[in-house]
């Protein structure tokens, strides 16, 4: 069959967007869902695609503001839902986290008047929790995604999101959207600490784990949330690293990289999916049909239900200008495929021009029934209409300890040891230690945006009862032992760029006191396009305050705490140990306190190159092209693959070794697997943990091939002195990539197997 074109921007395909081009219809017939839009008005089937935030209908001031404690309108709320028949409720009121006994408050208020509607459809409520419970007072917080990929180990994200889904729903709200599934190719990009880094095998691994974790085997369990996928597709790819920005992005790029993990979490079952913010090759694409509908839909084959992001269909016409009025940007979006629209506040008016669109002819009631079967069919698989909202004392696990030490253990896997000159760390109990820098003693820069609120900026109302650097690092090595100066200091209410309060000479005289200083500098919290940044190197106070107390002469150990990998070429060098945080949330202090003393054996490997230079952003998949180094004579130019850490890349506090890497078959064919082994081997006197990474190289191909790609990798644990034989299993699909017709292919030739500095060669035939 002839693949579709993702992006040929035609006449047709203006048209179909335009008309509304049927989907070929694969949903799934639930009876009672169909006895249900059979009765339906269209005004009752209009509201379902329809969602509102919270603050729309509770009292205050204001859409925006709400009274304290929040507290519902009844009658906004009968206005939504009982004149608007509104089908979903999202987000929180006034940005700020509530307990579960309150969200129960809530959410029951508006299911019960949701009840009180003609066919009693029940509302479906949609949140944020996206390394926990997100704006849930209490919850147990994991690291953010890019330090959950940093562990490698896809059955502690596995646990997490089943975790999250269990303080989520003890929330009374059975829709969680997570994961994100884009790729963290661009340091630049503010949301890159929302990824699960820059490769897609690894972002793909970790992406069907959360899935399973959120939805488990029963969706209409008690304990499991709807997963939504974000945000289909290519959202990170903008050519400028700033969010909601447009991309220009080959179909080619768009197959090889950013649709297989999508593709792999929607054949796992993944239950709606998110879309893309920005603009890809001129066209929004809230407003593509070929993306939303041919891809998506026909070609991939998605059953469930598709959601706008935030008032993205207004800013067809708001801010994309490409329609001229609201309602034409609701007849694109919705033509286009959307299924269900954030409106996020002017619900009046979404509701109205979509009936008027329905009754002119120029959305079909194809197109509406549709999208109102996948919104129902989901609330029915979540079981909303047999127990819109379960107790929350049906949740006694909320908050446990036992949920805590996962967290912890997340945390402790994801921290990564960059750097460890003449054996620094781990540190002796009794050192005297100086902590210094504005990371030290924030529970906010641990923690990082979409954390009790979405800038993370009232983390320190929610999370005194966890330790901070400072705090974790003084209960690990005794409070008599450890002084602190910050020498620079974040506006812990203000945006996360704000540093104030620069003492550093008083840094450099605490300095001279200590044995050690664990320096702590990153970033502080930011989400989307408040993040957006013109300087990817850190910031000049914090290189001043590192380079000041490298020049004491005391052994610096740096740990970094931020969201992306900012500059820190000048530093390295000076520093004697290097440790890479990211954002491990309310445990990352403890555990961090552990690995210092080693208690812990780090064992996190980077899921992102980090850049050396600031316009040298290439990742680790690169073309060959982009391994061109200077050559001698007059033309020296700065070009090459010069990464101050490489992707995959991370130290131990004891050494491993490998050898005996093996195939069953060097020569293979078809559908044929063959199996690769290798051993390895723990040389040191510490146990440890070792991420084992098989890598691909295509000698030749059609299109030129990356240099070398992430096909497997495990986790394994070794004692002091053991060995194991770790085995992959290797298959023609795994060598493939999209040639240039956009087809997926395993082309015949040779092909370079990589393991540590082993490697191996076979051949396809």
């Amino acid at each position: 069959m002839k693949r579709i074109s993702l992006f040929k921007i035609s006449v047709l395909l203006l048209l179909l967007s335009s008309c509304g081009g049927s989907v070929k219809d694969t949903v799934e017939r639930i009876p009672e869902v169909e006895k249900l839009i059979s009765q339906m008005t269209v005004e009752e089937k209009v509201g379902q695609t329809a969602q509102i935030t919270l603050d729309v209908i509770t009292v205050g001031d204001t859409v925006w503001v709400s009274d304290e404690p929040v507290k519902l309108d009844d009658e906004l709320v009968r206005e939504a839902l009982l004149k608007y028949h509104v089908g979903s409720v999202l987000n929180t009121a006034n940005n700020r986290a509530r307990t579960p006994e309150k969200w129960s408050e809530i959410v029951g208020g508006i299911q019960e008047i949701a009840g009180e509607a003609r066919l009693q459809i029940p509302v479906v409520y949609g949140i944020d929790a996206i390394h926990g419970a997100t704006y849930t007072a209490g919850a147990t917080f994991f690291p953010q995604q890019i330090g959950q990929a940093a562990t490698w180990n896809p059955e502690l994200t596995k646990r997490g999101a089943e975790i999250t889904a269990y303080e989520t729903r003890a929330s009374s709200i059975p829709w969680n959207f997570s994961p994100v599934l884009d790729l963290g190719k661009d340091p630049r990009w503010a949301r890159i600490w929302e990824t699960y880094g820059e490769d897609p095998y690894l972002v793909t691994e970790m992406g069907k784990a959360a899935v399973a974790g959120y939805q488990g085997d029963d969706l209409s369990s008690e304990t499991n949330v709807a997963a939504c996928l974000k945000h289909f597709l290519g959202y990170s790819a903008a050519n400028s690293g700033k969010d909601r920005t447009p991309a220009e992005l080959s179909e080619v790029a768009m197959r090889e990289y950013h649709l297989p993990s999508f593709q792999a979490a929607i054949e796992a079952g993944a239950a709606s999916v998110m879309i893309n913010s920005g603009i890809i090759n001129g066209i929004p694409v809230h407003a593509s049909y070929d993306i939303l509908t041919n891809l998506l839909k026909k070609e991939l084959g998605f059953n469930g239900l598709v959601v706008s992001d935030w008032a993205d269909i207004e800013n067809l016409y708001n801010r994309d200008k490409i329609a001229s009025s609201h309602k034409e940007a609701i007849k694109m979006g919705i033509n286009a495929g959307l299924d269900m629209s954030m409106v996020p506040y002017q619900y009046q008016r979404y509701c109205e021009a979509l009936v008027e669109l329905v009754n002119e002819g120029e959305v079909s009631m194809e197109r509406l029934d549709d999208a109102v079967r996948r919104v129902l069919n989901m609330k029915y698989k979540l079981g909303l209409f047999k127990n819109p909202q379960p107790s929350a004392s049906n949740y006694p696990k909320f908050g446990s300890k036992a949920f805590e030490k996962s967290a912890y253990a997340t945390a402790s896997e994801s921290i990564t040891l960059l750097k460890n000159k003449d054996a620094v760390l781990p540190l002796k109990k009794g050192t005297r230690i100086l902590v210094s820098g504005p990371n030290a003693n924030s529970m906010r820069t641990l923690n990082g945006g979409w954390s009790y609120s979405w800038q993370g900026e009232k983390v320190h109302e929610f999370a005194e009862g966890y330790n901070t650097i400072l705090e974790a690092v003084q209960n690990e090595f005794g409070k008599q032992n450890v002084d602190y100066v910050a020498g620079v200091e974040y506006n812990m209410y203000a945006a996360y760029h704000e540093e104030y309060n620069i003492d550093i000479p008083a840094a450099v005289a605490a300095a001279k006191r200590a044995d050690v200083v664990v320096l702590c500098l990153g970033e502080n919290t930011y989400t989307e396009k408040p993040g957006d940044l013109h300087d990817l190197m850190i910031s000049e106070n914090q290189e001043n305050l590192a380079l000041a107390l490298a020049k004491t002469g005391k052994p610096v150990v740096l740990v970094l705490n931020e969201g992306r990998p900012r500059i820190i070429r000048r530093l390295v060098p000076e520093m004697e140990a290097v440790l890479q945080s990211y954002l491990p949330g309310n445990f990352g202090g403890d555990a961090l306190a552990d690995i210092l003393s080693g208690d812990i054996n780090p064992s996190g490997r980077l899921p992102y190159t980090y850049p050396m230079y600031s316009n040298t952003l290439v990742v680790y998949n690169h073309k060959p092209s982009e391994e061109s180094v200077s050559p001698d004579g007059m033309y020296d130019y700065g070009g090459g693959f010069y990464p101050q850490f490489e992707f995959g890349f991370g130290l131990s506090y004891t050494t491993f070794e490998y050898s005996d890497l093996n195939v069953s078959e060097n020569n293979f064919s078809g559908d044929e697997t063959i199996t690769v082994s290798v051993k390895v081997s723990n040389t040191g006197d510490v146990d440890g943990k070792e991420v084992v990474q098989l890598y691909s190289a295509d000698q030749y191909a059609s299109v030129t091939p990356d240099v070398k790609r992430l096909r497997k990798f495990e986790k394994i644990n070794l004692k002091a002195g053991e060995s194991q034989t770790v085995l992959f299993e290797l298959s023609a699909q795994d060598l493939s990539f999209i040639n240039a017709a956009s087809e997926r292919v395993t082309e015949a030739g040779d092909f370079d197997l990589m393991v540590a500095k082993l490697k191996t060669t076979i051949t396809y035939n």
